[in-house]
């Protein structure tokens, strides 16, 4: 379920990283490509990662497409990869089809993510990015140690046992979130932790370039902003004071412009449908191959470009989206994690994402947090916090003593 938050005009960004050979660029040097060449492994990884975005990204636009959609596919994926660590039989193969990692033997999938996060976070001096992961479970528990050994190793993952019934429990992870989030996410996990929950798998991610070609702040006015229906609303439109080096791509259908950012290794991509109405349809028929050709095919370009500046602060429980990905196993008691507790019995109880975006005349700060919590057969607190009705019965003749209804405990 989706808990729309604070929102202004949308436009639909992507990041995209640009490939090639080049060694690590100076502070203000354009960067021509990477600092050295991606492996098989990895390049399936990001395929598969890719691949998994647009199908989320999807997804989450059938089940929740009435609004502004703002998330992470990277932070669910790395979540969700560190999970996947513990998965075995048929959970294993229901994740690896729902994170498209087929090709990909469980240790590619692990080394491959190590070394893109360190390539990544290095790539562009003028561009802050941070990829941090942690996990934390139920004092008193035991998970495996090859599963903690290889979130540690392969992902950085900082692992902890937590009394979780302390009173600083949330505060302690929520601590952790808004430091790796540069406080733009303030928390994740609830209050007071449910007493089934037995673990949590955190991904934390935080963004922030500012434009290699800066809007004008000087020239941003309200100016018309069609909406779907055909009705019109009224922004804060950003423009470039002089045609400024951008992508650009235009098909039938749709223009696309690339704005890079720093260095000019990460951009945004805005898709822009030729009429308002235009993006479910883009959307539903958007694929790994389509995408990677509209790459291709951008062409670097002078132009003055106008657009809005916008916030949006998006938070959705995935559970529903990931389960008609094909993930539903793992939401229900018949989850098999014993990789991750050798026992068993415990499953997905919830996959939380959280993400907010900040785009105007500088730049772009992003972040976002995804939250996988593992739950076991624990029974779930029962809150007697509402009116009810009390019986006093002798339970083996099945007599009834007393009844009784309370609408205000403390009315006496």
């Amino acid at each position: 379920m989706r808990t729309p938050l604070r929102v202004t005009p949308l436009v639909v960004g992507l990041l995209v990283v640009s490939c090639g050979d080049a060694t690590g660029p100076q502070p203000g040097d354009p960067i021509l490509g990477l600092p050295r060449d991606l492996s098989v492994a990895e390049t399936k990884l990001v395929d598969a990662d890719n691949r998994f975005a647009l199908e989320l990204f999807r997804e989450i636009n059938r089940q929740e497409g009435d609004g502004n959609i703002f998330v992470s596919p990277l932070s669910v994926a790395m979540a969700l990869g560190m999970t996947y660590n513990g998965a075995n039989g048929a959970t294993q193969e229901a994740m690896q089809q729902t994170l498209e990692l087929t090709d990909l033997s469980l240790e590619e999938v692990n080394q491959s993510y190590r070394d893109l996060i360190g390539l990544l976070v290095d790539l562009d001096p003028l561009v802050e990015l941070l990829i941090a992961n942690s996990i934390w479970y139920r004092e008193g528990l035991t998970p495996e140690q090859a599963f903690l050994h290889a979130t540690q190793e392969y992902f950085d993952a900082r692992v902890s046992a937590l009394d979780f019934s302390a009173p600083g429990a949330s505060g302690t992870i929520n601590g952790w979130v808004r430091d790796n989030t540069k406080g733009l996410i303030e928390e994740i996990v609830p209050a007071v932790i449910p007493a089934n929950i037995v673990m949590y798998l955190i991904n934390a991610i935080y963004f922030k370039g500012d434009w290699t070609s800066q809007f004008d702040s000087d020239l941003t006015q309200a100016g018309p902003f069609t909406l779907a229906s055909g009705s019109q609303t009224t922004a804060d439109m950003m423009r470039h004071a002089d045609a400024a080096p951008v992508g650009y791509h235009r098909e039938e259908g749709v223009a696309i412009v690339d704005l890079p950012y720093g260095g000019r290794a990460f951009s945004m991509t805005v898709l822009l449908p030729d009429v308002p109405d235009g993006l479910d349809q883009l959307l539903e028929s958007l694929t790994v191959e389509q995408w990677t050709s509209w790459m291709a095919a951008i062409d670097s370009t002078d132009l003055v470009v106008s657009m809005p500046t916008f916030t949006l602060e998006y938070e959705l429980t995935m559970n529903d989206v990931l389960s008609a990905l094909g993930m539903d196993v793992a939401f229900t008691p018949m989850a098999d994690f014993t990789k991750m507790f050798a026992p068993g019995g415990i499953w997905i109880d919830e996959v939380k994402h959280k993400a907010v975006v900040q785009v105007d005349e500088e730049g772009t700060t992003a972040a976002a947090v995804t939250s996988v919590s593992m739950t076991d057969s624990a029974p779930m607190p029962f809150v007697v916090d509402r009116p009810f009705v009390f019986v006093i019965r002798e339970q083996y003749s099945g007599t009834v003593l007393f009844m009784g209804k309370v609408m205000d405990p403390t009315a006496g």
